[in-house]
């Protein structure tokens, strides 16, 4: 009995026991001789003490009591020591295989409740094959009293009766050459009775469902002969703590058996000792997970695809038109101007489906780029038909006003994850979204864009570049006459001159 703090386990606590078997002479011999000598006489008191709660002619569970009980009959202290001292005996019973302790939670009143399941005694044949039972009995009382407690329970043939020298042959008589039951009727209400009044213990939140464990022989059927690494995992069937460690894998990545043998057949996954690699398993695990999502929403894309291609076929015609309050009107295009009005346009945004707008947008073919992006959109962000013609409706704005944005698969994809995020799942509410939208864009244009960002950098960083004065032409200058500009020639041939002979 595993407890972190012995508040959770006190007198006040109530308790039930389970128990679906009824002790026979043999399972009070082995009680007493076989079982006693290993845990103790208290235990076993416990033990007993346990089975007498649910009537020795029924099967089931017990009244729900206090804890209290239990300290009383065995005569321990509701204490710190007393709660001690019942865990050890309880948890010697559970170790050789008598008892299973469950805690279970009740949130209505934030406290604990356990439950004490019982479990048959080992016949003399299943005790004795029990390897470290029957050792732990040896260390207990010795090897030849192992050996006399044994013969003392089995009953050894008679001298004369050798069957091992003659052919056995079973010449019983099997049920339905007997019995014939009438199947041709269905009785439900004997069935339905049968289940209201069955005393069958039920699975509850705690059990551990077996389904959703590894098992080894699942694995070791599909695992190919010839592989190098089939001594490996053959060897897991007997290290639980490596098989523990390949099912929380398999749990984590949600592997199925194929994918784990395949795992398990790569070089690299164990070592040269034949213990599992931890680190690179995960890695490995991980691509195949993401290969298997990535071929999964590839499926149910198609299907998605083939599903609504049926249904607009089938509802187009039935399909009932939505009507566009004038509030939540957008702008024409200007390459609609011409084809339709304001009344047509936001028709057209609130009930054709994107297909049929994006090949209103292009003169030609629309590229499958664009196709690709919004397929996407529309089956696996689930995006209303209505709420993608408007971001459409927004992307081409942007392209007419001039907007140095660029429409592609990154940044469509984060407007439509923004629109998720707000929860836009109207047409409405997608015309308010791309209106506020725009006001955000028209005040970072009115504010300069980036000269703010350039001018705190200047503050902190000092001038970039020193101011230079601009020389400029000045109206009311002096002429030049002509003895300074003959001068004037005459410096600049004898500056010619000069380089000429340095040239040289």
């Amino acid at each position: 009995m595993r407890m972190k703090s012995l508040l959770h386990f006190t007198e006040n606590h109530r308790y039930c026991v389970y128990r679906e078997f009824g002790l026979s002479a043999i399972d009070e011999r082995m009680l007493s001789n076989v079982y006693q000598p290993m845990v103790g006489a208290f235990a076993m008191g416990l033990y007993k003490l346990l089975c007498q709660h649910v009537p020795a002619e029924q099967v089931g569970y017990s009244p729900l009591e206090q804890q209290r009980r239990l300290f009383l009959t065995l005569g321990l202290e509701p204490s710190e020591k007393g709660r001690k001292y019942l865990m050890e005996q309880a948890s010697l019973l559970e170790a050789v295989g008598l008892l299973q302790t469950s805690r279970l939670y009740m949130p209505e009143t934030d406290d604990y409740m356990y439950e004490y399941e019982l479990q048959a005694p080992l016949s003399p044949n299943e005790f004795f094959r029990t390897q470290h039972l029957t050792l732990l009995l040896r260390d207990k009382i010795g090897k030849f009293a192992v050996l006399a407690l044994r013969a003392s329970l089995w009953s050894s043939e008679a001298a004369e009766w050798p069957q091992s020298s003659y052919n056995k042959e079973n010449i019983s008589v099997p049920f339905y050459d007997i019995f014939e039951l009438n199947t041709h009727v269905i009785d439900y209400e004997l069935e339905q009775a049968l289940t209201e009044v069955s005393t069958a213990r039920q699975s509850g939140p705690l059990a551990v469902k077996e389904e959703d464990s590894l098992n080894y022989a699942d694995i070791i059927l599909r695992f190919p002969r010839e592989s190098a690494n089939r001594r490996y995992v053959e060897q897991l069937r007997f290290d639980h703590e490596q098989f523990s460690m390949l099912n929380y894998v398999v749990r984590k990545f949600d592997l199925d058996i194929p994918d784990i043998c395949r795992l398990l057949d790569e070089d690299g996954i164990f070592d040269t000792q034949g213990a599992l690699l931890l680190d690179e398993l995960q890695h490995q695990a991980s691509l195949v997970s993401r290969q298997e999502r990535k071929r999964r929403e590839q499926q149910e894309v198609h299907a998605a695809k083939v599903i609504a291609l049926r249904q607009t076929e089938e509802t187009d015609e039935l399909q009932e038109e939505h009507m566009v309050e004038m509030e939540y009107y957008v702008e024409v295009p200007p390459q609609f101007e011409s084809k339709c009005d304001v009344h047509q346009y936001n028709m057209m945004l609130r009930n054709e489906p994107y297909t049929r707008l994006l090949k209103t947008f292009f003169p030609g073919s629309v590229p499958s780029n664009l196709i690709d992006i919004f397929e996407k959109i529309d089956l696996s962000y689930k995006l209303p038909a209505e709420v993608i013609n408007v971001l459409i409706h927004y992307l081409m704005s942007l392209l007419v006003k001039g907007s140095d944005q660029r429409i592609n698969r990154n940044f469509v994809e984060a407007v439509a994850s923004n629109m998720l995020l707000k929860q836009i799942n109207t047409y409405e509410k997608a015309v308010q979204y791309i209106r506020d939208q725009s006001k955000v864009k028209g005040k970072n244009a009115a504010s300069g864009g980036s000269a703010p960002r350039n001018r705190g950098y200047a503050g902190r960083q000092g001038k970039l570049k020193p101011e230079i004065p601009i020389v400029q032409d000045e109206a009311g200058g002096d002429a030049v006459s002509e003895e300074e500009f003959e001068e004037l020639l005459r410096m600049a041939e004898q500056m010619q001159a000069g380089k000429k002979k340095s040239g040289m």
